[in-house]
């Protein structure tokens, strides 16, 4: 049984991403762990021989602890309700930890030592930050994880996952993540929209071939019959996927983060302001190299 990853500062918009995860566990029938990063002072990081008080770390575990501990008992009380007056199903293990480091180091390392396979986050912290993307923690670990990390937003209500839509520019290691997809898919019987955005002067009879390979691959290698297509035709990807948003229903949105594509820019600040509409339900964010199924 795997588990999914959720990490946290305690703070409200991070509040969100463990009931969401709470959700995904149930219906995957896998369990929860909190971690946390203990932070260390700046300059022992920069100075080896600059000493952290031992009281100091104390202190900081001693209230991560009740922290965590604090957010579980949230958690289960939770279940608690979700299962009062109902027949009984399945309900998730929540554990927790905590480490000394930073933020991308200690979700790098509890995902490598327990081998989980999937982190679930806020897109906000603590900073003050209106969007997760402007976060230096939180660019980092998109930036240097290799798993996949939903991240949920601060005031998005949790409901059945029915679709997905799965952007692609029909790269040939996009039929990998797609198989991932439908490994999480296949939990909740939710629908794949695979969509490529292109506009009107790249349809030709060699794109359409092109287009029929991919998918013809993605069958056989995926095996999941709720895989569909849709090719959205816009004078860019930004218009193209805020359409795919406002008209195709989606529960969620996937894509690959590559260097100078969509994401990445998405992640750096650089597009206007009409994509944070992209941000207002989960973003599942694969690394170029995936190949892990979830």
């Amino acid at each position: 049984m795997k588990t999914i990853l959720v990490p946290t500062d305690f703070s409200a918009p991070a509040n969100n991403a463990p009931r969401y995860a709470l959700h995904l566990a149930k219906g995957m029938k896998t369990g929860i762990r909190l971690c946390s990063a203990i932070s260390v002072p700046a300059e022992a990081r920069m100075a080896p021989q600059v000493a952290w008080p031992l009281e100091d770390y104390t202190s900081m575990k001693n209230f991560t602890t009740e922290q965590l501990e604090l957010s579980v008992e949230k958690l289960k009380q939770k279940l608690k309700d979700q299962a009062e007056g109902l027949p009984p199903d399945y309900q998730p293990a929540i554990g927790y930890s905590s480490e000394v480091g930073s933020v991308t180091e200690v979700i790098r390392n509890v995902v490598g030592e327990q081998k989980m396979s999937l982190v679930v986050m806020g897109m906000s912290g603590a900073g003050g930050l209106s969007r997760f993307f402007l976060g230096s923690n939180s660019r980092e670990l998109i930036e240097k994880a290799n798993f996949p990390v939903i991240l949920i937003p601060a005031d998005f209500i949790y409901k059945p996952i029915q679709k997905i839509a799965f952007a692609t520019d029909l790269s040939k290691s996009d039929i990998e993540v797609i198989h991932s997809l439908a490994s999480m898919a296949r939990y909740f019987n939710a629908e794949i929209l695979v969509s490529h955005v292109t506009d009107e002067k790249s349809e030709n009879p060699r794109k359409k071939q092109d287009i029929d390979n991919f998918l013809s691959e993605v069958s056989d290698k995926a095996n999941y019959p709720k895989i569909y297509y849709r090719h959205v035709r816009s004078v860019d990807i930004d218009s193209g996927l805020n359409w795919l948003y406002e008209h195709s229903q989606i529960d969620m949105l996937a894509m690959v983060h590559r260097p100078h594509n969509f994401l990445s820019k998405l992640i750096s600040g650089s597009h206007t302001q009409r994509l944070a509409k992209h941000i207002t339900i989960p973003l599942l964010v694969f690394p170029p190299d995936c190949c892990a199924v979830i």
